[in-house]
């Protein structure tokens, strides 16, 4: 008799279970310094966990559908780029219906969509290969700038966009790296995921915070993670009275750093990988 065969989930399915995993994983995090986590609402009076794990899934099949798009076309270059931009697009749409109008993951559709095509296209060079793809213009993006364009141009800063075509260097450069530290010392894989948000933080010029609290707040944001870590990372009593301590800061400054949340997704996909594929 034969055996019955097991349905095979395809690359694209893996990838965005990947990207929504981040995603959810991000948000669940706790304590993270005045974001949204199972603590309660951050800095934010329209979110809550509830709605960030609803968002993130109403992303899923933007994901599946960017992986596939990268799968077909099978090279970088404007027909994938637009395509991108255009699943984007959607994708969005469906995340502020689900949200009734609120933007929860605009940062990480850009920063998530891009990775998994590019994990789609070559998993070995995957940072590579998104800022490749971030340095070409779709010329049917919308032509008004979002507010973190508007602050990394009013502060003369990096935002989303360089970011990207930097290859995410915050990630590859600051969070994996102290992900990674923070695990072979036995931290313990919440502490190890806040120490490298932490470690995002230090360099990042988040634009959340400078939009909300201009450089005062993105001081803050700065100096108080690099305390945390320099007290002994989130795992030491010494580093969550710190934590604590930036929680309070970012809290009375109406700062929240979303930028560095979304960066965090990315870090935790990227770090994934291997075993999605």
């Amino acid at each position: 008799m034969r055996a019955l065969k097991l349905h095979e989930v395809s690359l694209a399915d893996r990838l965005a279970d990947r990207a929504v995993d981040a995603l959810i994983d991000e948000a669940d995090l706790s304590p993270k310094p005045a974001l949204v986590d199972r603590r309660g609402n951050g800095a934010h009076t329209d979110l809550h966990l509830g709605l960030m794990h609803a968002s993130a899934l109403s992303l899923w099949p933007m994901f599946k559908a960017m992986a596939e798009a990268a799968l077909e076309i099978g090279e970088i270059g404007l027909p994938l780029r637009e395509a991108l931009g255009r699943i984007g697009r959607e994708g969005e749409q469906a995340m502020l219906i689900t949200t009734n109008g609120i933007n929860t993951h605009r940062g990480a559709i850009w920063a998530l969509g891009l990775l998994t095509a590019a994990a789609a296209l070559d998993p070995g060079a995957v940072t590579l290969n998104a800022a490749r793809l971030a340095l070409l213009n779709d010329r049917h993006a919308p032509q008004n700038l979002s507010h973190g364009a508007l602050v990394a141009q009013r502060y003369g800063v990096r935002g989303a966009r360089e970011e990207a075509q930097l290859g995410f260097p915050s990630v590859t450069q600051r969070g994996l790296p102290q992900l990674h530290k923070s695990r072979r010392q036995h931290a313990g894989e919440q502490n190890a995921r806040l120490d490298a948000l932490l470690a995002i933080m230090t360099e990042l010029a988040d634009t959340c915070v400078l939009y909300r609290a201009g450089y005062a707040g993105l001081t803050t944001l700065q100096q108080g993670a690099q305390a945390v870590l320099d007290a002994g990372g989130s795992a030491t009593l010494a580093g969550r009275r710190q934590l604590h301590a930036l929680d309070q800061q970012l809290l009375a400054l109406n700062a929240s750093p979303g930028g560095a949340a979304d960066l965090l997704a990315a870090c935790l996909f990227i770090d994934r990988l291997d075993g999605a594929l």
